[in-house]
């Protein structure tokens, strides 16, 4: 998981979540919504030329495709997909709350943009939508029509915005209800390890990723279900330019005590 930062000055994040903020640093201070654990951001993510900061990195550190989020409104990374189709591959973020609209326009991301993938960022809706509220079914129907995975925040988001729509126990009745929608968990379930480990390995349709986390800081429940019967369920994904330098994690991945079959 990557992206292609948008223009300098560009602050629709702030937009998007100022209706849910209330404190001031994050209202006025922060460059990125979750900067108070992102210390260094990458120089990647401030360089006139996004897209060749971002290409370079990858080419450094052999990283061949890479999921980016795309949008009508984000033409820097619809325009990433079409000239470097090779490299990239976009993922579009839904919203319950568009209703009806919402469901078209990933149809028509799916169309137009060439989408792989749906995003969906629970606590960072508003009004904020659970996880397992029926406001979501229409997109996870559309989801499963499409055949394109979910990838979907759970746990404390980094955004200081409340947990509860992201509590992990939410996905279980998710994945009881839509056996055919694939979900991959993004930004890394916690506190919520051990139960999304229980629900790994329940439901067949449910995987996770690392997003957003240093290897460094990869959860134990999760390395140690890798490592005996979890290979298979456990996908990597980082956070560049957003949060982490891809120097970064690639010199912290080989010290992650994971075993030769993973």
């Amino acid at each position: 998981m990557m992206s292609i930062p948008p223009e300098p000055g560009d602050m629709s994040w702030l937009e998007a979540l100022r209706p849910l903020l209330r404190d001031e640093e994050s209202l006025s201070a922060f460059k990125f919504p979750a900067q108070y654990m992102f210390k260094n951001l990458p120089a990647a993510r401030f360089a006139d030329d996004a897209l060749g900061a971002v290409l370079h990195e990858m080419d450094r550190f052999g990283v061949a495709r890479a999921m980016i989020g795309v949008g009508f409104a984000n033409e820097r990374a619809a325009s990433a997909v079409r000239g470097h189709p090779d490299r990239f591959f976009g993922s579009f973020e839904v919203d319950p709350n568009q209703g009806t609209d919402g469901v078209r326009a990933l149809r028509r991301a799916v169309d137009e943009l060439g989408v792989r993938a749906a995003t969906a960022f629970p606590a960072g809706t508003f009004p904020q939508v659970p996880v397992d509220d029926a406001r979501w079914y229409p997109l996870y129907e559309a989801c499963v029509d499409l055949d394109i995975p979910l990838c979907i925040c759970l746990g404390v988001p980094g955004p200081r915005v409340p947990a509860a729509p992201q509590d992990v126990m939410r996905i279980d009745e998710v994945c009881y209800r839509f056996p055919e929608l694939t979900v991959v968990t993004r930004h890394g379930c916690e506190p919520w390890t051990a139960l999304a480990v229980k629900l790994l390995l329940k439901w067949p349709n449910l995987y996770y990723s690392t997003s957003a986390f240093a290897p460094k800081h990869y959860p134990r429940d999760v390395i140690q279900y890798a490592n005996t019967r979890g290979a298979d369920k456990l996908i990597y994904a980082g956070y560049f330019p957003m949060g982490l330098s891809l120097e970064a994690i690639f010199t912290q991945l080989p010290a992650v005590p994971l075993r030769d079959h993973v």
